[in-house]
């Protein structure tokens, strides 16, 4: 049985310029890509309106620790516009380690035979990212 209230849930893999999206079923079963959002000045109300579009119960964040999971820079950033989106909306925001999910996106897209110029479309890589890190979040919860 899922821990987390029944319902969508919205999967964010955060970063400075684009920010992958990836939202779950609504019994939060199964991960699938949302695309990606500019990271501008605009993202906060962005993603707002998608959790009032999608109905989003629940919002998850990866959050780029060190390989020895320690917080650096980029867990910093993360952290203070998780702050900022809690403040934004009423909508439960966790965070969860976010490692590898990148690399692993990155080596999905090479095993899908996609070729080597989409494959520097780095917003698919942001966008399967954050299905990697849903979906993860997702059978955790089970």
């Amino acid at each position: 049985m899922c821990l987390h209230n029944s319902g969508r849930v919205l999967g964010i893999d955060y970063g400075e310029r684009r920010i992958g999206l990836a939202v779950s079923d609504e019994l939060g079963i199964i991960a699938s890509g949302a695309g990606t959002i500019p990271g501008d000045n605009d993202v906060l109300s962005r993603i707002v309106a998608l959790v009032r579009e999608r109905d989003i119960q629940r919002i998850v964040v990866g959050l780029p620790l060190t390989l020895r999971g320690e917080e650096g820079a980029s867990a910093e950033m993360v952290q203070r516009f998780v702050k900022a989106l809690r403040e934004a909306c009423d909508t439960p925001v966790d965070l969860m380690d976010e490692r590898f999910t990148s690399s692993i996106a990155e080596q999905t897209i090479r095993d899908m035979g996609v070729g080597k110029k989409k494959r520097r479309e780095k917003g698919k890589v942001d966008e399967i990212a954050a299905v990697i890190l849903l979906q993860g979040y997702l059978d955790s919860q089970k």
